[in-house]
């Protein structure tokens, strides 16, 4: 996934003296949602390439890069998770670690010519989410969509938003959709790449389809138009800045700035896991075709991320009129391997010290609320 491109300076919003807040808290639990990406299946593009023979069982995704200098970031399980085995295994790890749903990235692919929703549907990018629907133990927690408008997923005009949003019906109406206002939530991933009359059209079928509308997200700047929450997949100084080390606090602190919301347009703050696309970068050929050199921030520790979780939810109990009732927290990223940005246990963090953060602050936040 790419980012919001934001050079934004290190400004720290929140003091240690609202970790005390409490007596504001508006009592209800947290809930923690991670976006998650499904690029770890599928061959490889350079899979057939005699020259290149680490491709040959490789997933999409995978670069040399990753393999020869990334290797820490393998999952425990393998670089691939296209399989029913471990869909369920990551769905009981989400659910013993405090979070409670998985964002699905969904991608259009299809704006040219005629549609094809079955077609669509079977396309890269949308197997881990069947294959969650699918699971056994998918009761154990719940799932909603981030739409991937962008790079070449636009969904472009008022029509294809309500011919995508009746697709969308199918995941809506399952008793494990997650909503906000008792709404089924869609996360808009480029805020600029919809209009207002989309909007409407998206709410007019699903009326039509008998929900009580939906709460759309925009991710990113939302000024003028009309979604209903606003928030971000992530946020990334220095996206195409150049290949430069930074600190993980300026990362952290470049979230935090986003957390504003209003009581018309609420906001569900971020918390990043890390970011470190280098993967992805090599001129050489060993990365992905295109994807531009950026700051990588190299010093995250799960006690900064844990302080960012925690400033997360101290935000939400001292603004509550400015966050979704239902005081959602979302993370990016469950397996963003190519970013760095990742909550699943690895070869270079095999007992998960990240996701058992969560645990451990959703633990906090439900004792303090009982």
């Amino acid at each position: 996934m790419r980012i919001v491109r934001l050079l934004i300076p290190v400004m720290l919003l929140l003091g240690t003296a609202t970790r005390h807040a409490s007596a504001q808290n508006t009592g209800n639990p947290i809930k923690v949602g991670a976006y998650y990406y499904d690029g770890w299946g599928g061959k490889n593009a350079k899979a057939n390439d005699p020259n290149e023979p680490w491709a040959k069982n490789a997933p999409r995704q995978v670069t040399k890069r990753m393999l020869d200098e990334f290797a820490d970031r393998e999952p425990l399980w393998g670089w691939r998770s296209d399989s029913q085995e471990i869909m369920e295994r990551q769905i009981d790890l989400a659910a013993d670690n405090g979070v409670e749903f998985f964002l699905f990235c969904w991608y259009w692919r299809d704006t040219q010519g005629p549609i094809n929703l079955d077609r669509i549907a079977k396309l890269p990018g949308h197997e881990s989410m069947h294959r969650y629907l699918k699971a056994k133990n998918k009761h154990r927690i719940k799932f909603g969509l981030l739409i991937a408008n962008h790079q070449g997923a636009e969904i472009t005009g008022t029509e294809n938003w309500k011919v995508a949003t009746e697709h969308w019906m199918q995941y809506f109406n399952d008793p494990q959709y997650i909503k906000v206002d008792n709404k089924p939530l869609v996360v808009i991933f480029s805020a600029k790449g919809i209009e207002n009359g989309d909007l409407a059209g998206m709410q007019e079928v699903s009326q039509k389809q008998g929900l009580a509308g939906l709460t759309i997200a925009g991710c990113g700047n939302t000024a003028g138009k009309n979604f209903d929450v606003r928030t971000h997949y992530n946020v990334v100084p220095g996206y195409s800045g150049g290949p430069e080390e930074h600190k993980y606090s300026e990362l952290a602190n470049a979230q935090r700035k986003q957390w504003q919301g209003t009581k018309e347009q609420p906001y569900i703050p971020t918390v990043i896991a890390g970011w470190d696309k280098r993967p992805w970068e090599d001129p050489s050929g060993n990365g992905k075709g295109g994807a531009k050199q950026g700051w990588y921030y190299t010093d995250r520790s799960p006690a900064q991320f844990k302080s960012l979780l925690k400033d997360a939810v101290d935000w939400m109990d001292v603004h509550p009129e400015q966050t979704a009732q239902e005081r959602l927290m979302l993370i990016y990223a469950w397996n963003e391997l190519g970013e760095g940005g990742y909550l699943v246990p690895t070869k270079g963090d095999p007992k998960a010290s990240y996701l058992k953060t969560v645990k451990e602050v959703v633990a906090e936040q439900n004792k303090k609320v009982k």
